[in-house]
């Protein structure tokens, strides 16, 4: 039996008559840290975002801990599907989006309270260990404005991690970061890797988080999945010029 947690099949996703996705087929198994990388408007952030429903997919399917969902119209049994999927797949964005009005244990809180029916009391034991784990316990009752742009990133993946989902994705999470920021995030993201061996995949440019932490890569070049390997195979022999291009451009 496939301890596959993810799996995505003939995933293709139209904007009008621009194919963005042309057929992805991938499985991610369990602990499994997989980085995407390629160009800016290689279909990424799209492919993360289908995997989540946040887009419908045009054509093909997802699954996530058994939960398959095939792309096209959305009817009322699927929108509850799309609800238990999101349940099982946290989601990482670019710019955190935290909710501004919520301190930062707040926000670590709402989704076990809103949509999983935890008790208050329960939930705010589990966001206090959250913030500890990435180091920001003692920002608690800080609202977002108060916070770095690292710490807020930081607050974003403790409420990730709080709805206990079985795949995080990461829609490069440091690129809207200060430089030295940047190291405190990746920092965490390490440590769900090696310590919780949580199941990520991780848009990203950082070559270095790439080498150290993935157990594989993928190369997205117009729509596809051009290359995949480990990182020794991806950085030492890429078998495409393509990809080869795009590494020396980011190393």
């Amino acid at each position: 039996m496939s301890d596959a947690v993810l799996r995505v099949e003939g995933l293709h996703k139209d904007f009008g008559r621009l194919e963005v996705l042309k057929g992805i087929d991938m499985e991610i198994h369990k602990g499994e840290v997989v980085v995407i990388f390629g160009r800016s408007g290689s279909g990424k952030t799209t492919l993360l975002r289908c995997i989540n429903l946040i887009e419908d997919p045009s054509r093909g399917s997802v699954e996530v801990d058994g939960i398959r969902l095939e792309g096209g119209h959305r009817s009322r049994a699927k929108r509850e599907l799309i609800r238990q999927l999101r349940i099982h797949t946290g989601m990482v964005f670019q710019q955190f989006n935290l909710f501004p009005h919520m301190t930062a244990l707040g926000n670590v809180m709402e989704g076990p309270v809103t949509v999983k029916g935890v008790p208050e009391s329960q939930a705010r034991n589990t966001a206090l260990e959250l913030l500890d784990r990435v180091g920001l316990r003692d920002k608690a009752e800080e609202f977002p404005i108060r916070l770095s742009g690292g710490q807020q990133q930081r607050v974003a993946i403790a409420r990730a991690l709080a709805m206990e989902p079985s795949v995080i994705l990461f829609d490069e999470p440091t690129s809207a970061l200060d430089p030295e920021l940047i190291g405190e995030v990746l920092s965490v993201m390490k440590s769900l890797a090696t310590e919780m061996h949580m199941t990520m995949v991780v848009v990203t440019h950082e070559m270095g988080f790439a080498r150290e932490v993935a157990n594989r890569m993928m190369f997205f070049h117009e729509g596809m999945i051009l290359e995949q390997g480990t990182p020794d195979e991806i950085f030492e022999s890429t078998r495409y010029p393509e990809t080869r291009r795009f590494l020396d451009a980011v190393l």
